[in-house]
């Protein structure tokens, strides 16, 4: 399969061509990513209004965001809170409905912009169908390009739909690259921040807690994916989106440990220049790019001092200890579904672990340990289309589950 990108020229992102509020979809409109997307349409009324808001479990949260920014339809993923999202919106004007096949509807309403924001493989198909439907895709699901990325970005390039990546690494590659010949860069380097145990022992990381993993130095975000910054898994999953996204070979991407969150991405050029993207660390700055791309809209972000700031510091990643890294070079090597399985394994390992199962070490060593066996038991192929991923996704669990004994710890 073909390799598409999202700076390729025939995906380049371009302004929207229309005049009045664009209509806005935000896919898991209660998390992190979908409160923020709010906020900032919520400051740029005149500019955007919301067709569609969705979540997963919390219908009283759904429905005191569905009514503060007069969406049209508000979509549970729970059937059984289906009844106390309508009641809750009752007499307001709001369209209710719940489950994953409504879901997938509400995701394939046209709009001039999905926020694709549900977290993990559920947010799989209706980001598919987001994509054969929305002008433009602003990417924070993950899955869909460590699980699918061949197959959603073809999804992409043949329904026409811009693609704008959320994740802040990405968000600065994109930006750092700009309108450069895509032929004239040498590297990209996504930064890490090392995450709370980045100065941690051997010993103290081997005892690590839930709770000691959940502080993360810079960033607010969920358990789930604060948990993958402190194992650096998520430096490991950027790394396979990073390589769906940018017209790049593996070995033309690296990681640096930059505690201080500051730049978010370099990349270098064929000419020995460096270009870097810097922000304060909010993921407001991202999404309002994702929202206005390829203009800029204004964002309360704190400004950055890098005067007050001092120093920036930067040092190698060290794979010993966080060898989840390493992980993102072999699933390339593997291809096909490779990525549906580390990933699925992945989220059998962390939830392990914040429920005490298996110590944080584990956490990496199961998610590679299910990779080798789908290996060696020729479980990876090339996928076909959404299902075949899927299927791959649940295999990736079915071998985790499978492997976790080893692991857990009395």
């Amino acid at each position: 399969m073909q390799k598409a990108s999202v700076i390729a020229p025939e995906a380049a992102p371009r302004a929207f061509a229309h005049e009045g509020r664009r209509r806005i979809s935000v896919l898991g409109a209660t998390g992190s990513v979908g409160t923020s997307t709010l906020d900032l349409i919520a400051r740029h009324s005149d500019a955007f209004e919301v067709e569609v808001v969705t979540a997963q479990k919390n219908a009283a949260a759904l429905a005191e965001l569905a009514l503060r920014h007069g969406a049209h339809l508000a979509v549970i993923g729970d059937e059984q809170a289906y009844a106390e999202l309508r009641a809750r919106l009752a007499g307001s004007g709001i369209e209710a409905a719940a489950g994953a096949t409504a879901l997938i509807e509400a995701a394939s309403r046209p709009v001039d912009c999905v926020m694709a924001a549900i977290v993990g493989a559920a947010g799989l198909r209706p980001t598919f169908a987001a994509a054969r439907a929305a002008r433009r895709v602003a990417l924070a699901n993950k899955e869909c390009l460590v699980s699918a990325g061949a197959v959603f970005m073809s999804a992409i390039k043949a329904s026409g739909a811009e693609l704008v990546p959320v994740d802040s690494e990405h968000s600065a590659a994109l930006q750092a690259i700009g309108g450069h010949d895509p032929k004239s860069i040498e590297r990209i380097v996504l930064t890490a921040s090392g995450g709370p145990f980045r100065t941690w022992s051997d010993a103290e990381i081997a005892t690590a807690t839930p709770e000691q993993a959940a502080r993360h130095p810079n960033w607010s975000m969920g358990p789930k994916i604060t948990v993958d910054s402190a194992t650096l898994m998520n430096k490991c999953l950027e790394l396979i989106e990073a390589y769906h996204l940018f017209p790049v070979d593996a070995d033309q991407l690296a990681v640096v440990v930059h505690p201080q969150s500051i730049v978010h991405c370099l990349v270098e050029f064929a000419d020995g220049s460096v270009v870097a993207q810097m922000a304060n660390p909010d993921m407001r700055t991202p999404i309002a790019l994702s929202l206005a791309w390829p203009a800029r809209m204004a964002a309360p972000t704190a400004r950055l001092d890098l005067i007050r700031l001092g120093a920036l510091t930067f040092e190698a990643p060290d794979e010993k200890r966080f060898p989840a890294l390493g992980l993102a070079r072999r699933t390339l090597e593997l291809g096909g579904t490779a990525g549906a399985v580390l990933n699925a394994a992945n989220e059998v390992a962390v939830e392990a672990f914040l429920e005490r199962r298996i110590p944080f070490p584990a956490i990496a060593a199961l998610a590679g340990a299910a990779l080798e066996e789908a290996a060696r038991t020729g479980q990876i192929r090339e996928p076909v289309d959404l299902d075949d991923v899927i299927a791959a996704d649940e295999e990736g669990r079915a071998l985790a589950r499978g492997l976790l004994r080893r692991y857990i710890v009395s």
